[in-house]
C-alpha cells in the first residue's frame, strides 16, 4: 500500500505541476508577452486560446490534487491488493491522460473532442494525441471513483485481504 501511496502522491504532484505551468501559459496568452524584469517585456505568442489554458490550468491542478488525495486515502479503503493496484495505476493514468487531453486539445483544430472533424474544426494528429489516451479515461474515471466510494463505505473491520 505504501508503494502505491508514494506513486500516487508523486504523480499527483507532477500532474499539478504541469497544471501550474499551464497557468503561466495562460498568463502569457492573455498579455501576449512575459515581463522578465519590471518594464522589460519579452513578447511572444503561446499556442491555443486563453480559454484552453484556463482548462489546462484548472483541470491539471484538480486532477493532480485528486490523485494525491486518493493516494492519502488508500489506508481507509477496503481494497484487495489487486484492486488497490488497479485503483492507483488507474487514477495515475486518468490524471496524465486528461492532462495530455487539455494540452493537445488546446493545439488541435477539433479540440481533441473527436477522432475526426467536428463543429470546432478538422481532425488532425494532435487531436488524436489528446483524444485517444483520454477516451478510456472517460469510462475508467467513474469506475475508479465508484470503487473508492464503495471501498470507503465497507466495514472498517475488513481491511485489504492481500489477495
Amino acid at each position: 500500500m505504501e508503494r502505491y501511496q508514494r506513486l500516487m502522491i508523486a504523480h499527483g504532484f507532477l500532474i499539478a505541476l504541469v497544471g501550474l505551468v499551464a497557468g503561466f501559459l495562460l498568463l502569457f496568452s492573455l498579455i501576449g508577452s512575459a515581463e522578465v524584469w519590471p518594464g522589460y517585456i519579452f513578447p511572444f505568442e503561446v499556442y491555443g486560446t486563453s480559454e484552453g489554458w484556463v482548462r489546462a490550468h484548472s483541470g491539471g491542478l484538480l486532477n493532480g490534487i485528486l490523485v494525491v488525495i486518493a493516494g492519502l486515502c488508500l489506508p481507509k479503503l477496503s481494497l484487495s491488493d489487486k484492486a488497490m493496484g488497479f485503483f492507483a495505476w488507474g487514477l495515475i493514468y486518468v490524471g496524465w491522460s486528461f492532462t495530455l487531453f487539455y494540452w493537445a486539445g488546446n493545439a488541435a483544430s477539433n479540440r481533441s473532442l473527436t477522432m475526426g472533424n467536428n463543429v470546432f474544426g478538422e481532425g488532425d494528429w494532435v487531436g488524436l494525441l489528446g483524444f485517444l489516451p483520454a477516451l478510456p479515461s472517460v469510462i475508467i474515471a467513474p469506475v475508479l471513483l465508484y470503487m473508492g466510494a464503495r471501498a470507503a463505505l465497507l466495514d472498517g473491520d475488513t481491511p485489504s485481504t492481500g489477495k
